[in-house]
């Protein structure tokens, strides 16, 4: 198994276990905090499956039906996570102007705040597990996955922060107002990620840096008299490039296909992180100035 199913796996485990401590807590206690953040790991744990399933297929060969390889399951993967993500919220902000409208009050409130506290713990270390796992294979489901826990932690320790609010003070109706408030911006944020996935899924050129160094690398070739036609693409791990070299008309077919071979293995040498597939088109002319 990769370390990115690997991943999915352990965050589907740890989602499942505060899931089921969180739910049962909040039978006891009533929180609209404890119960959004039970339904968040509820939704935590179907995404996680669902991000293994994606990252299974995506890691599958190309072949006769899908010659490029399926990497964009990926992107239909975050995309269905930010629907998740915004239907759960959208029902936690219901919940909360519900409870808002009928003055519902917070009960059990040292039980809550030791679930919690297991639940910072938990998802701390998914977190930091989720953080090496991104760093080490560079994969755009477990970065998603990383920042979406990372929320989750955050959100986590604010719930605390609240709790004690009410304990001290018992103003019951800052349970309902913080995470109204939270259930707004967390939507908000969850857009960035389908923006990202969506630009991949349109082909989103590399950066302007790094389409830049492979222009010098082709300026560097001197017996390449220009070129057109460079494209740049980024998929899963993998980015393609592609461009039409010029040389002149009279240069041997083999001098023409050692200096591409030279271009080609100096832009896949660019960066370690990623595989590159870079494919040379050699011209005898400008197809611009020819037509």
């Amino acid at each position: 198994m990769s370390l990115q199913k690997t991943a999915t796996v352990v965050s589907s485990i740890v989602a499942f276990t505060l899931m089921i401590i969180k739910f049962t807590i909040w039978i006891i206690s009533g929180s609209i905090a404890v119960l959004s953040s039970a339904i968040d790991s509820l939704l935590d744990m179907f995404v996680s499956i669902f991000n293994y399933i994606a990252v299974h297929n995506s890691e599958k060969n190309p072949d006769k039906k899908f010659n490029y390889g399926r990497w964009k399951i990926e992107a239909m993967a975050s995309l269905f996570e930010w629907i998740i993500i915004t239907l759960s919220w959208l029902y936690i902000i219901y919940e909360s102007i519900n409870k808002i409208i009928n003055n519902e009050s917070v009960s059990y409130v040292g039980i809550t705040v030791i679930v919690m506290i297991i639940s910072v713990i938990f998802t701390w270390g998914l977190v930091y597990f989720l953080w090496i796992v991104a760093k080490k294979t560079d994969n755009l489901v477990i970065k998603s996955d990383s920042l979406h826990y990372k929320t989750d932690l955050y959100t986590n320790v604010g719930i605390l922060a609240w709790l004690a609010i009410i304990h001290f003070t018992w103003f019951y109706l800052v349970d309902s107002l913080i995470w109204l408030w939270i259930g707004i911006y967390i939507i908000y944020s969850a857009s960035e990620l389908v923006r990202k996935w969506f630009l991949l899924l349109l082909d989103i050129s590399l950066s302007n840096d790094e389409v830049n160094k492979i222009k010098e690398i082709i300026n560097s070739e001197k017996m390449v008299k220009s070129y057109h036609e460079l494209r740049t693409r980024k998929s899963w791990n993998i980015k393609f490039v592609q461009v039409h070299l010029v040389f002149n008309h009279d240069i041997k077919l083999i001098d023409a296909h050692r200096v591409s071979d030279h271009v080609e293995h100096k832009i896949a040498k660019l960066d370690d992180k990623y595989e590159r597939k870079v494919l040379v088109h050699m011209d005898p002319y400008d197809d611009d100035l020819w037509y």
